[in-house]
């Protein structure tokens, strides 16, 4: 009866035994080297993206890339992670210096024109330009020790979050769910933070630097202690930690993060400031109202939203003074009709 090939025979040498394994692992080296020279060719040690050309990157998406995924590719494939996400310390030295510029300039304008006077929070305030000028030195100060430093040496913890920072790029649907992500979550931990920073010994120690400005001003909104511009960053890289996206996000969550504090230590009420249109935003009339009471304040620790404050039952102060307000603007009102209707009948 015939053997089948598969048969073991006892004379098959051992040579003969183990050369298809030989053969399939052969194979198998073969394919996975195959397989590795196909793979796209990584640009320099360090860079962000692991394509040489544009056509490399537009095959390895299995489409072309869009007009902005070409800038970047253009702007970033030379560059190491590294060098992009200190970018952040760029972005915070223009934004802490020009942003409240022009709110410079409009205070200044009080001594010529009352006109923006009436959008103005604490209208008796007045601030120099000298006075204004020590603040942001203040601040620059507090950028070069401290905010500089900390994005050069942080750099790991984008690393251990996994910020990525290739291509594609997110779309703006995404950018805009993880922004608001970031927005909830920094909040409400700087509301249990800012309230810490409100009991005896965190105001004494810290947080009494910042409430110098009773009547704040824009380039008060980073005047603080050292010890509390640190500890209040781990709100702010709480967002990107719990749901990391594209370096291009946080380098928006940053930048806009800034800008609204700005807003909100600006000390007016401009009626045309599209967060007003925002649900639940304090604003700059909100948080003003912390710094007006100071030291004692218990209300308004939430430092976007007013949802906190509502729950956790530390707006009633402001909104009691909101109220009584009206009130006296209602009375006003109706007393002045009567002084003008007397006027007209005699």
């Amino acid at each position: 009866m015939p053997r089948h090939h598969s048969e073991y025979s006892p004379n098959q040498s051992i040579t003969d035994k183990i050369q298809p394994q030989r053969r399939h692992s052969l194979f198998s080296t073969l394919s996975i080297s195959i397989s590795i020279s196909i793979l796209p060719s990584p640009s320099p040690e360090g860079t962000m993206i692991p394509y040489a050309t544009v056509e490399d990157a537009s095959i390895a998406l299995g489409r072309n890339l869009t007009t902005l995924e070409t800038l970047w590719f253009d702007y970033s494939a030379t560059k190491s992670d590294y060098y992009l996400y200190c970018h952040n310390i760029l972005f915070l030295f223009l934004i802490f210096s020009l942003v409240p510029l022009p709110l410079v300039f409009i205070e200044l304008s009080q001594s010529t024109s009352d006109w923006f006077n009436r959008y103005k929070i604490q209208p008796k305030a007045k601030n120099s330009f000298s006075d204004m000028f020590k603040c942001y030195k203040a601040v620059m100060k507090m950028f070069l020790l401290v905010v500089g430093p900390l994005q050069l040496v942080s750099y790991p913890s984008i690393q251990m979050i996994e910020i990525r920072s290739g291509l594609p790029l997110p779309s703006c649907m995404e950018i805009v769910a993880q922004l608001v992500v970031y927005f909830l979550v920094e909040d409400y931990t700087n509301y249990w933070v800012h309230r810490f920073f409100h009991c005896k010994w965190g105001y004494e120690k810290f947080h009494h630097i910042h409430h110098e400005y009773t009547a704040p001003i824009g380039y008060a909104a980073p005047y603080a202690h050292w010890a509390e511009v640190l500890l209040l960053g781990i709100p702010t890289f709480l967002g990107p930690a719990i749901a990391p996206g594209h370096m291009i996000t946080f380098w928006l969550w940053i930048a806009l993060r800034q800008i609204e504090a700005i807003e909100t230590h600006s000390g007016y009420d401009f009626p045309w400031t599209l967060t007003k249109y925002i649900p639940f935003y304090g604003g700059a009339e909100y948080h003003d109202y912390h710094h007006y009471v100071g030291g004692q304040s218990q209300s308004n620790f939430a430092s976007v939203f007013t949802y906190c404050d509502y729950i956790y039952g530390t707006d009633k102060g402001y909104r009691f003074q909101k109220k009584l307000l009206q009130q006296m603007k209602e009375e006003s009102k109706k007393s002045n009709k009567q002084v003008n209707g007397g006027e007209k009948f005699e």
